[in-house]
């Protein structure tokens, strides 16, 4: 471990990816560590029954986000980082792609207001869903995959941070008691819109890329691309977004508060881990194009270094549980303590997850396998979800993500081992 760290402070090469890494932890773990800032306040202000509510709400809203990305995230990614020198095939890849998720959002938008008006449970805070809603048209402003692709973060994450500030600020201000829930939607929504619009233009004035009408073929093969990658993403919100949702339609918003302050804080620890991945994975998809020995070795390398990271992470959590929820959400909470006591073993395993399943499966090209994986293990845990709800409530929730999390390692290292990559 100590060797590959050397490697990272002494070669050119790695230095960028470490930058990308610290750029990533702004963009993506800001994104996470931020609303910790945030979190006892709203906790606390809007009590288990409205932090619930938004929970439920963001939940919903999340496939509507995975719909709009499509697989774009990771195709779109790998596409330009293999042709990011060449300017009229990256405008031709920015501009087919961003076409594709302004059309996937028009068709998220209505399927998203059918449901909205024809349940009870959608209908009576309809407003909330819409307000939600702009979460997906930030997103579809934001190229994050671009920049991914580009391997220069540094610049959108700055932004980020700025309006991170703004959020933060602005809850402070316009939160005040439990009826003023409908402005955390609203605010997050106009944040993340501003950051979109602004680094549109940075994309033009950075790196040269003109937007160009893409031809129906372009937008097919866009759409081809990711693919297998959005169907593994949308397998994936099974046991992640899914949670919060499924558990909604069986139990109160109250419980889905207690289950969220406990997802939250996990997620927020993922954040430490997740940017680098991301920042690696561009890197990871070139190099096993020019030297696919070179990539087996970095990736067992990597996939140590993650591994004993995370799984301290998950060991720290444990035990120190009690404590975070007490200072983080209120003694209000203590039926959250257990729940992330269960959970603290996702940090590891999803740590692992992504090493094995983006740097290994896809990376390397065998993204239909990984698709494969993701899906039979989406399954899997929809059917343990609603089970162990069933029988034990939220505390059910929280053990079927573990079980499909340690399913997920064990499926991508028998693949792995089988491909000869490990």
């Amino acid at each position: 471990m100590l060797q590959f760290l050397k490697q990272i402070l002494n070669n050119a090469q790695y230095k960028r990816i470490l930058d990308n890494i610290v750029s990533l932890f702004g963009l993506q773990g800001f994104s996470y560590i931020l609303p910790l800032i945030t979190f006892p306040y709203l906790t606390r202000i809007l009590g288990p029954d409205k932090y619930g509510l938004i929970a439920f709400a963001l939940a919903f809203i999340g496939y509507f986000q995975i719909l709009t990305d499509y697989g774009f995230n990771l195709s779109a990614t790998r596409e330009v980082s293999i042709y990011r020198d060449d300017d009229e095939k990256i405008s031709n890849i920015y501009s087919s792609v961003m076409v594709s998720k302004f059309l996937l959002m028009l068709l998220s938008l209505t399927i998203m207001t059918v449901v909205v008006f024809s349940f009870d449970k959608f209908r009576s805070d309809w407003l909330l869903y819409f307000f939600t809603f702009g979460l997906v048209l930030g997103n579809l402003l934001l190229p994050t995959w671009f920049f991914q692709g580009m391997e220069k973060m540094r610049y959108i994450s700055i932004l980020n941070i700025l309006i991170g500030v703004i959020y933060t600020v602005a809850i402070f201000i316009f939160v005040r008691s439990p009826e003023d829930y409908l402005y955390v939607p609203l605010i997050n929504s106009i944040g993340t819109i501003v950051i979109g619009f602004w680094s549109l233009g940075l994309v033009h004035r950075q790196f040269n890329v003109e937007f160009i009408t893409p031809s129906m073929d372009d937008i097919k093969y866009q759409m081809k691309e990711g693919w297998h990658l959005f169907l593994s993403t949308l397998a994936i919100s099974l046991y992640t977004t899914s949670n919060r949702f499924i558990l909604g339609l069986f139990v109160s918003n109250t419980i889905v508060g207690y289950y969220s302050v406990a997802e939250t804080i996990v997620r927020a620890l993922q954040g430490l881990i997740s940017p680098i991945s991301q920042a690696i994975y561009p890197y990871f998809s070139k190099l096993q194009l020019e030297n696919r020995s070179k990539a087996k070795i970095q990736l067992k390398k990597l996939l140590i270094f993650i591994g004993v990271f995370s799984f301290l992470i998950s060991i720290v959590l444990l035990f120190c549980a009690p404590v975070i929820v007490q200072l983080l959400a209120g003694g209000e909470y203590s039926e959250s303590i257990p729940l992330l006591q269960i959970l603290v073993f996702v940090v590891f395993a999803v740590g692992v997850n992504n090493i094995l399943g983006i740097q290994g499966l896809v990376a390397f090209g065998y993204k239909e396998k990984f698709s494969t994986i993701v899906i039979i293990a989406g399954v899997i845990h929809l059917l343990l979800l609603i089970g162990l709800i069933v029988l034990l409530g939220s505390w059910g929730a929280a053990i079927a993500v573990v079980i499909t999390e340690v399913i997920i390692c064990i499926m991508e290292y028998i693949v792995l081992r089988r491909l000869e990559i490990l």
